[in-house]
C-alpha cells in the first residue's frame, strides 16, 4: 500500500501542527438552511430520488416506502439542481460522417502534409536562437508540435546549453519556460543580471512580462529569484490591465487566470488560432498548418464522440439512474485535454468510458446510496462479482451490472499482450470505493479528522486522480510498459501532487456552494477552525498551499528519477493536473455543464458546422 507525504507550510503554531476539520453544523450558512428539520430534508430528498428510480425499474419488483430508512444519518447533496445533458443523442449522426471520407477531407490532408514539410524546414533554418524558440512556441500553442516532435527536440537539446548571457529578458524567459516544460532543469540564475537593487526586473513591455510570469510558474522550492519574478510580473501585470485593449489585454486576463505552463493545451490552441493571426510574426505557413490541423482533429474527436455517446446509451444510464450526472460529452472534453493527439484515440475512448463510471460511482456513494448499502456495494467492487448485490436496491444492482460489463468491453478493445493492464485498473476501482466507503462512515460517525494531512489521505483518493492516472495508460500502445502501470501504482509523489492539487482547487471553488447544503468539512474549514482566522484568510492561504503543491509537482517532473518512463507517460500526468485547474477554476465547470458548451463547439465543430442549439 502506497504512504503519502505533504508539505503544509502555514501558519503553523509552535504548539500544534494539526489542522482539525470544521464540523459542517459550525458553519453560519448551513445552520441558516437547517432552519428546516434536516430530517425532513434528507428524508423528502431520497423519495424523490428513489421514486424516480423506482418510476424506472418496469422490469423489476419496486421497493416500498417502508425500505426508506428514516434514521439514515448520512449527509448528501441534493442532486436535483445537477443540469442534464444539453447534448443528447446529436453526436451519435457522426458515427460515420460523411465528411472522413470526402474528397475535401482527403485536400486538407495532402495540403496539411505539405506545409509540414516546410515548417520543418523553417524550424531548421531559423537563424537565431530568439526565432527558432518563438516559432516553437507558437507551435506548442497551436498543438501543431506533435507533428514536429524530432524536430522541436533536436532543437531544444541543442539550446539546452546555449549561451544565455546576450538574451534579453523575454527572450531568455522564453528559453527557460519551453525548456522546463521539456523536463530540462535549467537554472533559474539566468534571471539574476535582470534583477536591480530593489529586487525589480529590468523589462522592456508587457510581453516580457508575460514571458517572466509564465517561466515563474515553473518554479519548484527554494528558487527564490523566480518567487520574486512571479510576484514581481504579477503586480506589474494587474496594473497595466485598465490600460490595455485588444489581444494582448485579453492574454493578460487569461494568463493572470491561469498562466500558460498550466493551461489545458488543446482548449488554449482554439482560443490562439485567433490571436495568432492578428500577431505582427505570424508565420503564414503555420497558421494555415493549424487550422487544417484543427479541422481535421475535430473530424476524429467527432468520430470518438461518437462511439462514446452510442456506449453510454446503450447500457442506460440517463434512463435507468436519474440521480446521476449525465455528463459523457463533457467527460470526453475533459479527456481531450489529457491527450488530444489522432494516435491516442483508443486511450482517449477509454479514459472517458473510466471517468464516466467514477462519476458514476461518486454520484452513488454521494448522493443515492445508504451507509448500509454503500458497505454492500463496496464488497461486490471487492469481489467483482455482482451476484452478492442480491440485497441493494435495483438501481445500483444495475449499476453494478454496467461497471462490469464496460470493464469487460475495455478489455476487448486491449490486444493479448496488453491485458496484463486490466488487474491494476481494477485495484484502482477497488480503492476509489473503498476511499468513497470510508468518507461514507466518517461522516456516519461524526468523526473529524484531526489534520489536513489526515483529511488529504482520504479525500485525495475519492478525488480519483490515481484512478484517472493509471487508466490514462490503458490505452496507450506499446509506450505504456508494465514497469509503467507498477510504478502508477505506487502511487508516486507526481501523482500524490496532481491529487493535492485537485481537493484544493475544488475545495476552493466549491466552499460557499457547499455551505448551502448538508457537506463534508473542506480544507478551508481545517484551517479556519486550527487558526481561528476568517474564510479569507483561510481561502488564501488554501491558495498557498495549492502553489506549494505546484512546486511538488514541478520537482517531480523535473526529477531525474523519473527518466525511466517515457515522457508520454509523465506527459499524461502533467495534463491531468492541467485539467484540474481547468475544470475547477472558479466554478464547477463539469457540474454546470452549459460553462463548456462554447469550448465543446470549438474543440468538436469544424468552422464549417454549426451547432446543434443556440
Amino acid at each position: 500500500m502506497a504512504t503519502f507525504s505533504f508539505k503544509i507550510p502555514l501558519h503553523r503554531s509552535n504548539s500544534s501542527r494539526s489542522y482539525h476539520v470544521i464540523a459542517a453544523s459550525e458553519s453560519q450558512l448551513l445552520r441558516r438552511s437547517r432552519s428546516i428539520p434536516w430530517s425532513w430534508q434528507k428524508q423528502q430528498w431520497r423519495q424523490q430520488t428513489r421514486l424516480q428510480c423506482r418510476q424506472l425499474q418496469q422490469d423489476t419488483n419496486p421497493r416500498t416506502e417502508q425500505d426508506l430508512d428514516e434514521g439514515d444519518s448520512r449527509l448528501r447533496q441534493n442532486t436535483s439542481t445537477f443540469h442534464p445533458s444539453i447534448w443528447g443523442d446529436f453526436f451519435l449522426g457522426y458515427s460515420n460522417p460523411a465528411a472522413a471520407s470526402s474528397q475535401q477531407q482527403i485536400q486538407m490532408e495532402e495540403r496539411a502534409d505539405k506545409l509540414r514539410e516546410e515548417v520543418a524546414e523553417m524550424i531548421a533554418s531559423s537563424t537565431t536562437t530568439a526565432s527558432r524558440l518563438h516559432l516553437i512556441d507558437a507551435l506548442e500553442r497551436l498543438c501543431l508540435d506533435h507533428l514536429f516532435e524530432e524536430e522541436i527536440c533536436a532543437a531544444l537539446a541543442q539550446m539546452e546549453t546555449a549561451d544565455v548571457s546576450g538574451y534579453d529578458l523575454g527572450t531568455a524567459a522564453l528559453w527557460f519556460c519551453l525548456l522546463r516544460k521539456h523536463r530540462y532543469r535549467v537554472s533559474p540564475d539566468v534571471f539574476v543580471r535582470f534583477q536591480d537593487e530593489e529586487g525589480g526586473f529590468l523589462v522592456d513591455g508587457p510581453k516580457d512580462l508575460l514571458n517572466l510570469y509564465n517561466a515563474a510558474h515553473m518554479r519548484t522550492h527554494g528558487e527564490r529569484v523566480l518567487e520574486e519574478a512571479m510576484l514581481f510580473s504579477q503586480r506589474c501585470l494587474e496594473t497595466m490591465i485598465p490600460y490595455m485593449e485588444g489581444p494582448l489585454a485579453r492574454e493578460i486576463k487569461s494568463t493572470l487566470e491561469i498562466p500558460l505552463p498550466r493551461r489545458v493545451r488543446i482548449y488554449e490552441s482554439k482560443y490562439y488560432i485567433s490571436a495568432y493571426e492578428k500577431d505582427a510574426t505570424v508565420h503564414e505557413k503555420v497558421l494555415q498548418l493549424a487550422k487544417l490541423n484543427s479541422n481535421i482533429m475535430q473530424l476524429h474527436h467527432q468520430h470518438e464522440l461518437a462511439i462514446i455517446t452510442r456506449w453510454w446509451k446503450d447500457i442506460h444510464i440517463e434512463s435507468r439512474l436519474p440521480f446521476a450526472r449525465d455528463r459523457v460529452v463533457e467527460c470526453y472534453l475533459w479527456i481531450l485535454g489529457v491527450y488530444y493527439e489522432p494516435s491516442y484515440s483508443r486511450g482517449r475512448i477509454i479514459l472517458t468510458m473510466i471517468i464516466a463510471i467514477v462519476t458514476l460511482l461518486d454520484d452513488i456513494y454521494d448522493s443515492y446510496a445508504t451507509p448500509e448499502e454503500c458497505e454492500l456495494l463496496t464488497k461486490c467492487i471487492q469481489s467483482w462479482d455482482s451476484k452478492g448485490a442480491h440485497d441493494l436496491p435495483e438501481c445500483m444492482k444495475f449499476a453494478m451490472e454496467k461497471i462490469l460489463d464496460s470493464y469487460e468491453t475495455i478489455e476487448n478493445m486491449l490486444h493479448q499482450e496488453e491485458k496484463y493492464r486490466m488487474p491494476y485498473l481494477r485495484y484502482f476501482t477497488k480503492g476509489l470505493v473503498r476511499s468513497f466507503n470510508k468518507e461514507v462512515k466518517m461522516l456516519q460517525e461524526g468523526y473529524i479528522p484531526k489534520s489536513v494531512e489526515e483529511h488529504l489521505k482520504v479525500s485525495i483518493r475519492t478525488g480519483g486522480c490515481p484512478i484517472l492516472s493509471c487508466a490514462s495508460f490503458v490505452g496507450m500502445h506499446d509506450v505504456a510498459t508494465e514497469d509503467c502501470f507498477e510504478w502508477v501504482s505506487s502511487v508516486p509523489k507526481m501523482v500524490q501532487a496532481l491529487s493535492v492539487i485537485l481537493r484544493l482547487v475544488d475545495d476552493l471553488e466549491s466552499y460557499e456552494r457547499e455551505q448551502l447544503i448538508p457537506h463534508v468539512a473542506s480544507t478551508i474549514d481545517s484551517y479556519m477552525k486550527e487558526h481561528n482566522v476568517s474564510i479569507e484568510v483561510a481561502r488564501e492561504q488554501i491558495h498557498v498551499l495549492k502553489e506549494e503543491s505546484w512546486k511538488d509537482f514541478n520537482s517531480e517532473w523535473l526529477n531525474p528519477a523519473n527518466n525511466a518512463y517515457p515522457k508520454q507517460i509523465l506527459e499524461r500526468i502533467f495534463n491531468l493536473t492541467r485539467t484540474m485547474e481547468f475544470m475547477y477554476n472558479q466554478e464547477d465547470n463539469f457540474t454546470n455543464c452549459r460553462n463548456l458548451k462554447d469550448l465543446i463547439n470549438c474543440c468538436c465543430w469544424p468552422n464549417h458546422l454549426r451547432l446543434p442549439f443556440s
